[in-house]
């Protein structure tokens, strides 16, 4: 156990829903997921970069379904993988039926844009058959005609009403097995929506700030927007939205989560930003520990403190710690307790052992 405290934040009590083996809602772990961006149809390269997905902290994983060969194509990846696959589908209900039959364990769909009730329950029959929960996937960028015209633009209270509206289709036809999102690309826009519906509901929220952009950019608006929210309570599945790697959304994903004291997974390290006083090249220091660390995950903190003003006290709450001394010389620290010197060019090594050593200990108990 770390010895750095977690905080207990007041999550709202929502239905818990089974996506495969993940359950959503209730008191269950917030849930991180990913969406891949190969084509579905090569199957190849979809399953390897789902693996990679997974490798990262993904609890669970979307695939797009665009066409009849590409929610065809999720049978075979299905069998290659072991993490919940998500199908999105817009559009063509044929598309979620073939997904669900298929091996999807979840739907995701806007009924808005889906067409026809006669189609719609053709989906729920297919998802109630398949053991298949539903998403529904409200977005600013594709709120209904009539929504619209009424509110003359996208704001909170028409995604709410949207996705009221589109629950009901579900509910109508006695379908309960569902999550809801109603995501914009800002993040006023999105979190005070979230704020409303969660006063509507009691069905988990996946959180999301959508098409939030690059890696940097769309870190940060995604920290603000669903950071905010999850410190209110509000959140079960969270998705960060990233033109780039899928992989990196998982990794900012677990590390909002970390930050919380919502998820206790892997290496946690605490490390100064450096400066002038820094006994070793922190910044280096900490990118390598990275890499070296990166395939544990056994919760563990580690503190990387370039100089005694904060180092000392930082050390004393995590489970390994290193403080940068005079003429390379740094103090270690096990669980709090300064131990002994180490030289600048064994401190690496040093502390990937000891990690190591306090995880086969944790491991054993």
């Amino acid at each position: 156990m770390s010895i750095r405290p977690f905080r207990d934040i007041n999550r709202r009590k929502t239905k818990v829903i089974n996506v495969g083996s993940v359950k959503v809602g209730g008191n269950n772990p917030i849930s991180v997921q990913s969406m891949t961006n190969t084509l579905t149809t090569d199957i190849e390269s979809t399953v390897k970069q789902i693996k990679e997905i997974q490798d990262e902290g993904a609890d669970l994983v979307r695939v797009s379904c665009p066409d009849e060969d590409s929610s065809k194509a999720l049978r075979e990846i299905i069998k290659n993988i072991d993490i919940p696959v998500i199908a999105d589908i817009h559009f063509h209900y044929k598309r979620a039926v073939e997904a669900a039959k298929n091996g999807a364990s979840c739907l995701r769909i806007n009924p808005g844009n889906i067409g026809d009730k006669i189609k719609i329950r053709e989906i729920i029959n297919a998802a109630k058959d398949n053991n298949c929960s539903i998403r529904v996937g409200v977005n600013a960028g594709s709120l209904e005609k009539d929504i619209l015209e009424k509110y003359k633009e996208p704001c909170p209270e028409a995604l709410v009403e949207s996705a009221i509206r589109n629950i009901r289709v579900l509910e109508d036809e006695n379908f309960y097995n569902l999550k809801v999102s109603v995501k914009s690309s800002d993040v006023f826009l999105s979190t005070e929506a979230y704020r409303q519906i969660s006063k509507k509901i009691d069905y988990p929220l996946h959180l999301g700030i959508t098409e939030a952009g690059s890696f940097i950019p769309g870190s940060i608006k995604s920290s603000i927007g669903i950071g905010s929210l999850l410190m209110n309570g509000i959140g079960d599945t969270i998705r960060i939205s990233l033109s780039d790697d899928p992989v990196k959304e998982i990794s900012i994903g677990n590390e909002i989560l970390k930050s919380l004291g919502l998820r206790n997974r892997g290496v946690k390290i605490i490390s100064c930003p450096s400066c002038a006083r820094q006994g070793f090249e922190v910044i280096d220091t900490v990118k390598i520990l990275e890499k070296k660390l990166s395939h544990i995950k056994t919760p563990i903190t580690l503190s990387i403190i370039g100089c005694v003003v904060n180092g000392p006290g930082e050390a004393s709450m995590t489970d390994i710690g290193i403080t940068g001394g005079k003429n390379g010389n740094n103090m270690l620290y096990l669980s709090g307790i300064q131990k002994e010197k180490v030289m600048t060019e064994d401190m690496i090594s040093r502390v990937v052992k000891e990690v190591e050593k306090k995880i086969s200990k944790l491991e054993k108990k």
